[in-house]
């Protein structure tokens, strides 16, 4: 459980480069819909190196920490306890520190993605498709397995990123396709498509978008939208972004580390559209 109110009362994003993460507004508007006008929540440039020494100085008024890279696999060493979903992917982006200075690691990514697709009317897909296959292609394929009944196709760009798939799928106990990129365009006609990849790299799929798109999760928030999405969007597909996938990890962030509930996802989404149309 989080410690109270009263004596916790600061939250932080770490990661690096760490200057462009909305993380701040989201929690903040978060924090004022709940009242908690004590609390504060800050950026940090930490690296790797840095990442032990920070968490040596964390004191009493301390609630808990969003991670982001490089950081959501080294932090794992300096924990007391993951739970069994951070585990499931070695990645932990939250850290909740307990009543009695223990420090815990979960993933939300992987249930804020599930709770994202929910809220545009995905609750179950009888196939899907991964587009690229680094570590957030991990936590969709984790994701996937809670709502996808049969075949996760994912599209990869090498043979070292087709066996970490493999390995990923052997873990997760996912039923598991690898295709080489070069074909990624045959993945647009699945029920549910995943874009997990950096910016720019699914632009020129987007000449191949069906008429009639299915359901696109392009992970990415700036810039938006994508071409892909743009493109998918036209045609009359669903597309959910990924402001929808950082504003539904960062609800379950809050309320892990605030103990409170509900928390104001429509504060946190305006203030969130907001700092991204400034």
């Amino acid at each position: 459980m989080p410690a109270p109110e009263t004596d916790r009362r600061r939250a932080a994003v770490l990661g690096s480069p760490i200057g462009h993460s909305l993380s701040p507004v989201l929690h903040r508007a978060a924090y004022a819909g709940l009242g908690l006008d004590g609390w504060t929540y800050d950026r940090f440039d930490v690296d790797e190196a840095a990442l032990p020494g920070f968490f040596e100085k964390l004191g009493p008024e301390w609630a808990g920490l969003s991670l982001t890279m490089p950081l959501k696999r080294a932090v794992i060493p300096l924990l007391d306890e993951i739970s069994a979903t951070a585990s499931s992917v070695d990645a932990v982006n939250t850290v909740v520190l307990t009543e009695d200075g223990r420090k815990v690691g979960d993933n939300t990514d992987i249930p804020g993605m599930v709770a994202a697709l929910r809220e545009h009317g995905v609750e179950k897909v009888e196939t899907a498709a991964i587009l690229g296959a680094g570590a957030t292609a991990s936590s969709a394929l984790a994701a996937l397995t809670r709502i996808c009944t049969g075949e996760v196709a994912v599209y990869v760009r090498s043979r070292a990123r087709a066996d970490e798939m493999r390995a990923w799928a052997e873990r997760l106990d996912a039923d598991v396709r690898v295709e080489d990129w070069a074909d990624a365009a045959g993945a647009l006609r699945a029920p549910l498509v995943v874009a997990t990849t950096p910016a720019g790299a699914t632009d020129a799929l987007a000449a191949s978008v069906p008429e009639m798109p299915a359901t696109l999760f392009d992970v990415l928030y700036d810039p938006w939208p994508t071409a892909l999405a743009a493109r998918w969007s036209a045609y009359g597909g669903a597309v959910v972004g990924g402001l929808d996938l950082l504003l539904h990890q960062a609800v379950l962030q809050v309320e892990q580390m605030t103990g409170r509930s509900p928390v104001p996802l429509g504060a946190m989404r305006t203030a969130g559209e907001r700092a991204l149309a400034g």
